[in-house]
């Protein structure tokens, strides 16, 4: 008999643990079916994912030639040790450093498994021991991934591990140095120059940065920030680690996000786009030089799963829809229109101090104030117009992240212009709602 959807959800409640959540609270919707940039609940309700799940569904849901891949490779091997070569091993290999321009890949199932063994690799390749990393990033949420985050969520496991040295961000609204970006001498570079020089440059292996900062509040930079601290990781021989758990693979209209800039990272790590969210994979991938130094060097790392067989399978499908299906164009043409409408809403709407976007990966920073920019929630918190807001959309049934005193607008690479279009109608009658709570409508001129 089929049970209900409130059993379903209860059951899960009873018997399982959700993540970033006080249990009691949790409150799961019922996930029956998807498709494209849909899905339905247990109620038999249709949502658009504005969120691609975890920003990681990008060729939308349910695409046949990613299933197809996966059935097909359960039938002729589903699992082989990683110290076994199988043909989708290989191939995702060979792929990766084609459209990365690197030299080879460690697999293993996950961004946070990626970035713990990317610190790793560093500090053997290098003999150093320090990581700078960011204060507003994510990199996971395993011990040591956790500890190189500056997310707040860091706070319950510290001290973590030890060697890590974080450092300002590139966050032009507001900016730590009080700098504007046609005003400033880019600060938030020299500033890490001084962080290595009292750290010791013999001491630091490695920067790691997030390539668009994602779930704290996307920080795109500007345009020289990439090759200026590209030119400062060679001059003292330090690694940059660009972590494109979030941001790469298509989701910026890029195989990764730093290609806009013209750079090349010396370790790449990846996940969330990688397979599309299909099957559990994320890599490792180095230059040619570190590739080159483990082949007469032990490489102190291994996992039961690296190298899985149908997530390397499912990896090799996911990357050939991006390109036969033009998903970076339509990523670069519906992220115009969602840039033209962001920027339109910005305008408009009292609430909205600001909007950062490329590609289809956008953020609308919401304050109580254009002038002051006080947030509209708390740090590490939430406010009553937040959850007005939330739930507003919820009620119409976008699933949209929240979070701080920002909404992220990042669909599937998919979606069309009527979606995407749809969405963003809903978004401004949820921020017109903003607006009134605020007592602020119609005093949102620039």
């Amino acid at each position: 008999m089929e049970r209900s959807s409130k059993e379903v959800i209860q059951e899960n409640r009873d018997y399982t643990l959700f993540s970033w959540s006080v249990q009691s609270a949790a409150n799961p919707i019922h996930m029956t079916r998807s498709k494209g940039v849909w899905f339905w609940d247990g109620e038999g309700n249709k949502w658009l994912d504005f969120s691609s799940q975890l920003i990681n569904i990008n060729v939308g849901h349910q695409h046949p030639r990613v299933l197809e891949a996966i059935k097909k490779q359960v039938d002729e091997l589903c699992f082989a040790g990683p110290s076994f070569a199988t043909e989708p091993r290989g191939q995702l290999g060979k792929k990766l450093a084609e459209v990365t321009g690197l030299a080879k890949s460690f697999f293993c199932l996950g961004g946070a498994e990626a970035n713990e063994n990317a610190m790793k690799i560093a500090r053997l390749y290098t003999g150093r021991d320090k990581i700078i990393t960011r204060y507003r990033s994510y990199h996971g949420a395993t011990m040591g991934a956790m500890t190189a985050s500056g997310d707040p969520r860091r706070w319950p496991v510290e001290p973590g591990v030890p060697g890590i040295v974080r450092v300002f961000d590139p966050y032009c609204y507001r900016c730590p140095f009080g700098k504007t970006p046609d005003s400033c001498q880019r600060e938030c570079v020299s500033h890490i120059e001084e962080v290595i020089q009292l750290e010791g440059p013999h001491t630091i292996a490695a920067i790691m940065v997030e390539g668009i900062t994602g779930s704290n509040g996307l920080l795109v930079p500007p345009d020289d920030y990439y090759p200026k601290l590209r030119a400062l990781c060679d001059k003292y021989g330090i690694l940059l680690i660009t972590d494109e758990v979030m941001s790469g693979f298509g989701r910026t209209g890029k195989w990764l996000s730093t290609q806009h800039y013209g750079i090349k990272p010396d370790i790449v790590t990846c996940a969330k786009g990688l397979t599309s969210g299909y099957m559990p994979l994320g890599a490792v991938i180095v230059s040619k030089p570190i590739a080159d130094f483990f082949e007469d060097h032990m490489l102190w790392g291994g996992l039961t799963y690296s190298g899985h067989p149908v997530s390397c399978a499912a990896a090799v499908a996911n990357l050939a829809v991006y390109e036969e299906e033009n998903l970076f164009e339509n990523t670069l043409e519906q992220g115009r229109y969602l840039g033209e409408r962001l920027e339109a809403m910005r305008k408009k709407y009292a609430c909205v101090g600001d909007v950062r976007y490329i590609g289809l990966f956008s953020v609308l920073e919401l304050v109580r104030d254009k002038t002051t920019k006080e947030p509209l929630a708390p740090f590490n918190g939430t406010s009553p117009e937040m959850q007005k807001l939330a739930g507003y959309l919820k009620s119409r049934h976008i699933y949209a992240f929240s979070r701080f005193n920002m909404l992220w607008v990042c669909p599937p690479l998919v979606i069309n212009r009527e979606e995407l279009k749809y969405g963003l109608d809903v978004i401004e009658e949820g921020l017109a709602l903003v607006d009134e709570a605020l007592g602020v409508v119609g005093a949102a001129a620039d």
